[in-house]
């Protein structure tokens, strides 16, 4: 990692927020919008758009916010992905336009929380808005490609998926900080993956299916973890190399805790509690593959 002192999160200035309140509620942001990359859905509406394979419809549901880039775009702005992976997405802007994209996920999100009964009242609906809506509003863009471009979409008028797409910035704002303090520290698009499924925090037959780095490219990355101490030959991670991921989520932590304060510590911890049970009601509905949890560290960016 960087020299003690020297980490990239204090350019930002000092962290004024609960930094448990901060981790608590980013990983619950994450949780709470992972469920579209899961839902049978987002399968229906892109058929429905002439797209049937995972992959292209992946890309194109989620860089959609940012108009029709060329799949070159999206693998900068997601980052983990390979290129191979990411190249897939070529010509999806030809079967639909971003537009068509974004009402096609936004339907699927609708019929997903109605399908799993998601138990929001208007008034917990409107609260959660009183807290995210200054949050998203007062945030600062500048290198936050995803998030600025998830702002910039019209909110739609069904208040739950309304209040699902502003849950969607702050995600998004999260991974895009979590980018730049990977880079800070030197680690690579590949590097992240391979040490983020030897620490255990994304399955690797998930990491290796989606992100597509082949086994040569992995080998190099495992060398380079290995290089700097953070794994075992095998491949096992090192104590330094667990200390070295968690430093990682603190110093994005740090780098989001000013975008919580417009809402303060115990604006953080209502909103938490607040969407949780998007989360819980998707749990219960058995949709995801691994197990996800709404507080601790967040998952790997999907």
């Amino acid at each position: 990692m960087r020299q003690p002192g020297m980490h990239l999160a204090g350019t930002f200035g000092p962290a004024t927020m609960d930094l448990k309140a901060v981790r608590d509620v980013s990983r619950t942001i994450s949780a709470t919008h992972l469920f579209v990359y899961f839902i049978p859905e987002a399968r229906e509406e892109a058929a429905e758009l002439g797209v049937t394979e995972y992959g292209p419809a992946y890309f194109a549901f989620r860089s959609a916010p940012m108009g029709a880039v060329p799949w070159q775009v999206t693998l900068a702005a997601f980052y983990n992905f390979s290129p191979r992976s990411v190249r897939a997405m070529a010509g999806v802007w030809d079967t639909a336009t971003p537009e068509q994209w974004q009402a096609a996920r936004f339907a699927a999100v609708g019929r997903a929380m109605r399908r799993v009964d998601v138990h929001l009242t208007a008034d917990q609906i409107a609260e959660a808005r009183s807290l995210i809506d200054p949050v998203v509003a007062s945030a600062d863009y500048a290198g936050k490609t995803m998030a600025a471009a998830n702002a910039s979409v019209p909110l739609p008028s069904d208040p739950l998926v309304a209040l699902w797409q502003q849950i969607t910035v702050l995600r998004e704002w999260r991974g895009d900080a979590h980018f730049t303090v990977l880079a800070a520290n030197g680690i690579g698009p590949c590097d992240c993956n391979v040490l983020q499924t030897a620490t255990g925090h994304f399955p690797e037959a998930i990491a290796r299916a989606t992100r597509l780095w082949n086994d040569e490219e992995v080998a190099a990355a495992t060398a380079r973890l290995v290089a700097r101490g953070w794994l075992n030959a095998d491949g096992t991670p090192t104590a330094a190399g667990v200390a070295a991921r968690e430093q990682i989520e603190v110093e994005t932590d740090e780098h989001c805790a000013a975008l919580w304060t417009p809402i303060g510590d115990g604006g953080v911890r209502r909103l938490t509690s607040l969407i949780t049970p998007i989360h819980d009601a998707f749990t219960a509905a058995g949709t995801y593959p691994f197990r996800v949890e709404p507080a601790g560290t967040p998952p790997a960016d999907l």
